[in-house]
């Protein structure tokens, strides 16, 4: 194998698949525009589902990218060798130009010539079939022919060889992974690409996506099939490099070292230190991306920022732990930068907020610290009364849940006073709240990856005539900061230093709706991000030099850099209405208004 650094294996990738007849598109933000199923891009298929539904991609029907990714599923695990919040991923994409035979030739010839995997380790794993779509023997097929013996293509069900939808509704498909047998033994008889042993490592995957899951359950067949295939670059360095743990590698070493500069510990030497070291470079790292993308907002309660901020404070209660008495996270955040602003720019253009807001929210948990002390000392003369000298999980979790004290934290106090803590009750009562937390989160999100739904179509367009509306009435200075849309209202955030009027909040209504009852066209054209900005048109240009976007007009009143979606004319929307004004956080206002038929 060909052992690469991420920086190598991302240029291969693209040379490879631009010798192919790929467009090399950007990345999208990590905060998804106008999607609110997911609170970060999570794949690098996210940011292109409207154009595997069908819309025509500017670039044309053949892509690749690399792609910045968030998963927040698995936050509390990471601290073991394994788990990451942040990733980056490869992927490369037909709308319809090619499909099976093809993506899979591509595959091969990738991992095998450019990688140097040997052929012999490779195994893979097609979808078994089911009531909803037949054995996926083509697929079978075409690995046969490039040499793969029929011991090592394995036929699976469902739940290990199907790809979406990522919601309730929308693209979805069957796919090939490839697994690298890493020679460890098998766990037994059964043992099986998939298997969570360790033996073989899964190191791609080719979705065949050619079906559209609707809101009866159905699985239909679309007419214009795509491909969509990932590749995780971390994962990827690391079976390349020979490393038992994506830690090990170019993108992790040089921040552990900082980390052990600022500790005085060695990683490898104690597993709770390694455990903490792990956490603290993973969630920097993470929020550094966050902090640093192009949508990027500051820590808050809600939403990504509330995401940004548990990351942040997770990171300083570990660095509490390894001993480290002073601010440190901007520290390890300088390395992170060195390490990632030639391949995401954007991160050197926003490091001044990137640093501000991280010793920001250092200061403000420092600050809860101390009022969660102050608290604790408050509950000893009743607790010093009573009996037990155990300290329930209730109060423990109160103490957590109203002060965002740590529970590690209370231990240690409980334990300077002569009292211990029922951290099983603490767990329980954690545990509740996770479930009810989730529970209005999947209410939030069960729309189905971004929902291109009458009614979202009418509120998207809406947005730009928000956005204009609030420029006219408020200033030229106005930029959209954030949006999230569902079928029933749209949200849109803004950066403006105080709270609307009723006069300015009626002026606003009033220019928007003037839009519709004129029954504008809304007109697409394609052009390239040069020619956007010379015709005025408004956008956060995420495009590289020279890269086609659309560029959507509304009338004479408002042009847009967007990948959509937008009604045809603005008088089937219906009556805009704002419902609520508020802020969101510091000199950012937020929105939240509706159409009413």
């Amino acid at each position: 194998m060909k052992a690469l650094t991420a920086n190598e294996l991302r240029k291969l990738y693209i040379d490879f698949f631009v010798s192919k007849g790929h467009r090399q598109i950007s990345g999208a933000s990590l905060i998804p525009e106008n999607d609110p199923t997911v609170l970060f891009t999570t794949a690098g298929m996210h940011p292109l589902v409207p154009y595997i539904l069908g819309a025509e991609h500017p670039a044309g029907k053949m892509l690749v990218d690399y792609q910045k990714c968030i998963r927040t599923g698995d936050i509390d695990s990471v601290g073991d060798p394994h788990h990451l919040t942040f990733f980056e991923m490869l992927g490369n994409w037909s709308l319809g130009a090619y499909f099976k035979k093809e993506a899979i030739q591509y595959s091969y010839e990738f991992l095998t010539k450019y990688l140097e995997i040997d052929p012999e380790k490779l195994s893979v794993t097609v979808f078994a079939g089911d009531e909803n779509a037949p054995r996926d023997d083509e697929a079978a097929s075409v690995w046969r022919s490039l040499g793969i013996p029929e011991e090592r293509i394995h036929f699976m069900p469902k739940e290990d060889n199907w790809w979406g939808p990522a919601g309730e509704t929308g693209p979805c498909g069957p796919d090939s992974e490839m697994f690298i047998d890493t020679g460890r033994p098998a766990c037994g008889p059964d043992c099986r690409p998939g298997c969570s042993c360790g033996k073989y490592f899964e190191i791609w995957n080719d979705v065949f996506m050619g079906y559209r899951k609707d809101e009866k359950g159905s699985y239909n067949e679309m007419e214009r099939k795509c491909i969509d295939t990932g590749m995780g670059i971390e994962r990827t360095i690391a079976i390349l490099q020979g490393k038992k743990s994506v830690y090990e590698t170019e993108v992790f070493t040089p921040l552990i070292a900082k980390v052990e500069e600022l500790t005085g510990r060695k990683y490898g030497e104690n597993e709770d230190d390694d455990t903490s070291i792990r956490i603290i470079c993973d969630h920097i790292r993470t929020s550094v991306f966050i902090l640093g993308d192009q949508r990027g907002m500051a820590p808050s309660n809600v939403g990504q920022g509330y995401i940004l901020r548990r990351l942040i404070r997770r990171a300083v209660r570990h660095g509490r732990k390894l001993g480290i008495g002073h601010a440190f996270l901007s520290d390890i955040a300088v390395v992170v930068l060195s390490l990632y602003e030639c391949a995401y720019p954007e991160l050197k253009e926003r490091k001044d907020f990137i640093f501000d807001e991280l010793k920001k929210e250092e200061a403000k948990f420092s600050d809860t610290l101390v009022k969660g002390e102050k608290e604790f000392e408050k509950m000893l003369p009743n607790l010093m009364k009573g009996n037990s000298r155990i300290i329930s999980g209730r109060l423990a979790f109160k103490l957590y849940d109203t002060y965002g004290f740590p529970i590690e934290l209370t231990v240690e106090l409980a334990k300077e006073h002569g009292f211990s803590v029922d951290v099983k009750g603490f767990e329980e009562a954690f545990q509740k709240h996770q479930e009810v937390s989730r529970a209005g989160a999947e209410g939030q999100f069960k729309g189905g990856l971004a929902d291109h739904s009458e009614a979202t179509t009418a509120l998207h367009t809406a947005t730009h005539l928000l956005h204009k509306a609030l420029c006219d009435v408020l200033g030229g200075y106005v930029k959209q900061l954030g949006s999230n849309i569902t079928a029933e209202r749209l949200r849109f955030d803004f950066n403006h230093p105080c709270a609307l009027t009723k006069d300015e909040l009626k002026q606003i209504e009033d220019l928007v709706n003037e839009q519709i009852r004129k029954d504008l066209p809304v007109t697409c054209e394609t052009m390239t991000v040069e020619e956007a900005r010379e015709q005025g048109a408004v956008a956060q240009f995420d495009a590289k030099y020279g890269e086609l976007v659309k560029v959507y007009s509304i009338g004479d009143f408002s042009k847009e850099v967007c990948g959509g979606p937008h009604v045809e004319h603005t008088g089937t929307m219906g009556h805009f209405r704002i419902v609520k004004e508020q802020s969101s956080s510091a000199g950012v206002r937020r929105i939240k208004a509706v159409l009413e038929k």
